[in-house]
């Protein structure tokens, strides 16, 4: 049982930044793919970023070219760089980890997750 707690999340200005931090219980060293989503109010959970256990990452289009994921197995941590936020990036970010190999895209297939951390952006 894989455990995971966000950190890193507050109340921003549009045009700021914030570094989410995921920890996990365990080694992540092994873990296919580890994930960030993030669900607004009255909005299905969607995918942000993921990376896979050999770096290889994906980008929901709404984020790319202002998030980065990262993942550090020495400190079984992910990490998740937000920049240039805007409003509409408001929502609760969770982080998600998968271990066995498939589509990294879908939600149901990652089979831990954390309480999540509350991202607010104002305008």
């Amino acid at each position: 049982q894989v455990q995971l707690v966000e950190s890193g999340g507050g109340l921003v200005q549009s045009g700021g930044s914030l570094r989410l931090s995921c920890a996990a219980s365990e080694s992540i060293f092994s873990i296919y793919a580890m994930g960030w989503y993030r669900q607004a109010p009255g909005k299905q959970r969607e995918l942000v970023a993921t990376i896979t256990t050999s770096g290889r990452t994906n980008y929901a289009d709404s984020v790319k070219g202002r998030f980065t994921i990262s993942r550090d197995n020495a400190k079984n941590t992910v990490y998740l760089q937000m920049n240039s936020l805007k409003p509409e990036d408001t929502a609760v970010y969770y982080c998600a980890a998968k271990t066995l190999a498939g589509p990294v895209q879908r939600p149901t297939t990652y089979d831990y997750w954390g309480q999540g951390t509350q991202v607010t952006v104002s305008s």
